[in-house]
């Protein structure tokens, strides 16, 4: 594994690690209050006081993802290309929801069209980061720093891959309706699971060949 993996993927998961510490530490009071209705939150009062441990986690946990991925990348290049665009893929998720919640938390709108407003600001921004660091990392196009041609087209592919996103789930949950004796909630996260699979790879096709094709 290059030395550069290592570093970057050290700091994309010290960085997830800190944003979803806030995340969670900013929705502590609201977590706790449920936590009695709802079994699997059960734990949550014993978890807490760790939480402080998930940025010292998180780095150790993806380099050893990223290590496995480049000894495979090695004879296939497309698996550590896979193995680093998840990786930025987790980073943008938490700056997505860490840019949402401080914009609410600051102005205690959080709903409305001010909650429309700030949701789009904070998927901007985690397009542009996603943007950055795929051109210049996952995929190595190593030429201007931003190019505005080709940034258009990667939000236009991210915007169809979010489609992509809410369609799915959708078809899943209230078309096909939950099977096998699988509970509605339970439902609802197979079918949030399928749509986001299916979205990764229409993101990761479009990048690789449309996008940041060499």
């Amino acid at each position: 594994m290059k030395k550069s993996d290592a570093i970057i993927t050290a700091i994309i998961g010290f960085i997830n690690g800190a944003v979803f510490y806030g995340i969670l530490k900013g929705m502590e009071r609201e977590l706790m209050a449920i936590a009695g209705d709802i079994p699997s939150l059960g734990l949550l009062p014993f978890v807490f006081p760790y939480l402080w441990l998930l940025p010292i986690v998180f780095p150790p946990l993806g380099v050893s993802a990223m290590f496995v991925a480049s000894l495979i990348g090695k004879r296939f290049l497309a698996v550590l290309q896979m193995a680093r665009f998840v990786l930025v893929g987790t980073l943008n998720t938490f700056i997505d929801l860490g840019v949402l919640s401080g914009l609410m938390f600051i102005s205690g709108i959080y709903a409305g069209i001010g909650y429309s407003v700030f949701k789009g600001i904070s998927f901007l921004i985690a397009t542009v980061n996603s943007y950055l660091w795929n051109k210049h990392w996952t995929f190595v196009k190593r030429e201007e720093i931003f190019a505005p041609g080709e940034f258009s087209k990667f939000l236009i592919i991210t915007t169809i891959g979010l489609l992509i996103n809410v369609s799915i789930a959708s078809f899943v949950v209230n078309v096909i309706g939950s099977q096998l004796g699988v509970g509605p909630r339970l439902w609802g996260i197979v079918g949030a699971f399928t749509a986001v699979l299916v979205a990764w790879i229409w993101n990761f096709l479009g990048a690789k060949f449309i996008v940041f094709k060499k």
